[in-house]
């Protein structure tokens, strides 16, 4: 088959770098910031005229919609609907409370005194959902429940327009607010706020290049979890695996949105022929084709002469979702160290974990993986250290210290304010 006939490109191992994109591009970055800055200025006049432009909310529309509004819209929900949005939710809110319970308060001795930290969730979250081609009530759960669970007082919600399955997730979640807009108008009012709409001081949640763009320049005023690009699936396979099952979740990946991108990294050479195979087969009956095909442009095959030059392809790429489908795959998962969030096993489909196993599907993008987590309860939370000397003379080596670093520091006043403790008169 020659190149240009293929759904997936192949490339070699050391052009994998270049395959990457970033999250935000220049342009679009220029132009967020004017929309930012629009709203900063102009309040809640600037986010009713974007509201308005994009069909969000008509000029007679509340933009802020309160906890009523969502109990209504759970009430109204089909029966069906609602328990499986109920039951997701419940297992988002387990995962995040075991996720809780692990990060703890310290308390340790110190030279004449203790030291520890205590844990604080911040006040308030803004989730974002997107709802462009299809609400996405997961993500609303995934958002809002984890902020809740951290113990944020505040949790906001916000998503374009008022889709009744969006706001009846808001109302499973817990959440106190949503704000029916989207884009980056929506991260702006998150941010800043406008009339009686307080700020957040954090804001989570994916989105398109228009919500990441203006989260990047909100950093600063408030928190974000991160700079989330077009979603990934990297799947690293050997010849055990079923080629259907990697081009069905290859596929699904790729029906994300038009930027998504669908990776395939495999030792076996049979693997990467029989996978293409099954992608143009699939792809014809896809009801989603339309979106899925260009996506699959986005992506790549890239077939590694070993295993370990495998692992360090996917190492290098530090995918959002990493499936691993070997022969062994909880040795080759023990063996990586990049990904937003693995999938260990041909029957952990990473759809599951986008629809709510436990784990968070809001995950690092473009590589980011490398040194950036997913979300988690831990993303809300603040760790704030504290130090306590109650004996003056068991403290007097750390003092000595201090006034030593000061003196080589060139900092009178520190040297000072460290030896008055020894000497108070």
């Amino acid at each position: 088959m020659t190149e240009s006939a293929r759904l997936l490109r192949r490339i070699a191992p050391a052009e994998v770098s270049r395959a990457l994109r970033p999250p935000v591009d220049a342009t679009t970055l220029a132009a967020a910031g004017e929309i930012v800055e629009r709203v900063r200025a102009g309040g809640e006049q600037a986010v009713r005229e974007y509201a308005q432009r994009f069909g969000e909310r008509t000029p007679d529309q509340p933009l802020a919609l309160a906890r009523a509004e969502m109990r209504a819209a759970l009430d109204n929900l089909d029966p069906a609907a609602r328990a499986v949005l109920e039951r997701t939710a419940e297992r988002i809110r387990a995962f995040a409370r075991a996720q809780r319970a692990g990060i703890t308060e310290i308390d340790v001795p110190i030279l004449g005194g203790r030291a520890g930290h205590t844990v604080e969730p911040v006040a308030s979250a803004g989730c974002y959902a997107p709802a462009g081609r299809y609400p996405l009530p997961s993500t609303v759960l995934m958002t809002a429940v984890t902020a809740r669970v951290a113990g944020c007082e505040r949790v906001v919600v916000a998503s374009p327009g008022a889709h009744p399955v969006m706001l009846a997730a808001g109302a499973i979640a817990e959440a106190d607010a949503f704000l029916a807009v989207g884009g980056a108008h929506a991260i702006a009012a998150l941010a800043h706020g406008f009339g009686a709409f307080a700020r957040c001081d954090m804001i989570v949640g994916p989105g398109n290049k228009w919500v990441t763009a203006a989260k990047q320049l909100v950093v600063g005023v408030s928190g974000i979890d991160m700079l989330a690009g077009p979603s990934e699936l990297l799947v690293l396979a050997d010849d055990t695996a079923d080629p259907a099952t990697v081009a069905t979740d290859l596929l699904a990946q790729a029906e994300h949105d038009t930027e998504a991108g669908p990776m395939l990294v495999t030792t076996s050479p049979g693997l990467a022929d029989a996978v293409e195979s099954a992608l143009a087969s699939q792809l014809e009956a896809l009801p989603t084709r339309a979106t899925a095909h260009p996506a699959l442009a986005n992506g790549f095959v890239c077939v590694a002469s070993t295993l370990d030059e495998a692992i360090a392809v996917a190492d290098a790429i530090a995918p959002e979702h990493l499936e691993i489908i070997t022969r062994d795959p909880a040795a080759v998962a023990s063996r990586l160290r990049n990904a937003g969030a693995l999938f260990i096993g041909s029957s952990s489909a990473e759809v599951l974990g986008d629809y709510g196993a436990g784990p968070n599907h809001t995950l690092p993008t473009g590589g980011s993986a490398r040194f950036q987590a997913g979300l988690s309860v831990a993303t809300f939370l603040r760790l704030r250290s504290w130090m306590r000397i109650d004996d003056t003379a068991a403290a007097r080596e750390l003092v000595a210290d201090a006034m030593a670093l000061a003196q080589i520091e060139g900092l009178a006043g520190h040297r000072a304010s460290a030896a008055r403790r020894l000497s108070p008169e």
